[in-house]
């Protein structure tokens, strides 16, 4: 199969410092509504999760309510990282520490989907249970240890400006 019968999922998520109510998050609520209107203007970009409101952040998953799971699909892994870190989206990213708790284990995880499948966030926390508990596989990968969609004979060269 060619790359083109595949998406690259990704899920990321974070822990906020404080109840996503609280005005500790003020500023990262108010950048959202530009932030996802890029990615859904990326070249590359297919879909995201979007719950009531036009974003991700009122739905509860991976066992804590301070969590705020971000999904989405993509034509390529570069298409994801041109977004990531070569947008506003990476000015966004800088300032993560003052609203969001470091994460000890892996919170972002990519895999790939047959073209038109939209992950669910059951499916992107078994991703990224298996990241955590066996490293980088073709099941669930990061930018810096990427793996081809199925199929391909090429692997994806690594991103050294990834995050884990």
């Amino acid at each position: 199969m060619s790359e083109r019968a595949f998406e690259l999922a990704q899920v990321n998520i974070a822990l906020a410092r404080e109840p996503l109510d609280s005005p500790l998050l003020a500023d990262f609520f108010a950048a959202l509504p530009e932030i996802n209107a890029l990615a859904d203007a990326s070249p590359g970009f297919v879909w995201r999760l979007v719950g009531d409101g036009g974003d991700a952040t009122g739905i509860r998953a991976f066992g804590d309510d301070r969590i705020i799971v971000n999904m989405s699909t993509w034509a390529s892994i570069e298409a994801l990282a041109d977004y990531v870190f070569r947008s506003a989206h990476a000015g966004v990213m800088r300032e993560r520490r003052k609203w969001f708790t470091a994460m000890k284990e892996s919170y972002v995880a990519l895999w790939w989907v047959p073209a038109g499948h939209r992950p669910t966030p059951r499916e992107a926390e078994q991703r990224l249970e298996h990241l955590r508990t066996h490293g980088p596989t073709a099941f669930a990968f990061t930018f810096k240890q990427p793996f081809p969609p199925p199929g391909a004979s090429v692997k994806p060269e690594p991103r050294n400006d990834a995050c884990p």
